[in-house]
């Protein structure tokens, strides 16, 4: 082989080696590019299911437990407060839950898988404040003596009831959201799915 075409060989070997460097290179500098758009393990975390022990939470109690950055209700309603329920539909703007804010499942009179269990996003429908839990019958916490119990928002005066149904004449225009939930067992429950195929 001639000088030129040794010459011209190791030039070529040059080329190939500088654009396969060049290339890994490029790699290597893409990968933290695209992992950086890839969601962090907090954010999946802040969407992921939540489970929740509910065996502790007495008749009457309520717990607050947070999904997607919000807060989530547990209310363990007594036989008391269920009593409520069939007779407020008169005072309700959506008695029957016709509108789509629960799961399927949940479109009963008690907006809820079991009746006592009662899962809601305690964020008023109006503004997003969080309402107050006014628990207590008649005037015991400031509410009116005809009151039944429920759930009164601070900041513009709207009233749920114990299934998270707004009364008429407030400003919310609708009901608490029931996020997606299931049982896993008797005693726990998972926010962020919904299991009964809805």
């Amino acid at each position: 082989m001639s000088t030129e075409g040794k010459m011209n060989c190791g030039r070529r070997r040059l080329i190939v080696a500088t654009a396969a460097l060049g290339g890994a290179g490029g790699l290597v500098a893409l990968v933290p590019f695209v992992s950086s758009m890839l969601p962090s393990e907090r954010a999946k975390a802040a969407g992921a299911p939540v489970e929740v022990d509910i065996g502790s939470i007495a008749p009457g109690q309520a717990v607050t437990v947070e999904w997607r950055g919000k807060p989530v209700w547990i209310l363990n309603r007594s036989a008391d407060m269920l009593a409520t329920l069939d007779k407020l539909d008169d005072a309700v703007v959506d008695p029957k839950s016709d509108a789509n804010q629960q799961p399927s499942a949940c479109k009963n009179g008690t907006r809820s898988l079991k009746p006592n269990i009662f899962v809601a996003i305690g964020i008023c429908t109006h503004l997003g404040c969080s309402p107050s839990q006014k628990f207590r019958k008649g005037a015991e916490e400031g509410m009116p003596a005809d009151w039944p119990g429920g759930f009164l928002c601070p900041c513009h005066g709207s009233m749920f009831d114990f299934a998270g149904r707004v009364y008429k004449d407030k400003p919310a225009p609708s009901n608490l959201v029931v996020p997606p939930y299931a049982y896993l067992s008797e005693t726990r429950i998972v926010i962020g799915e919904d299991k009964t195929g809805a």
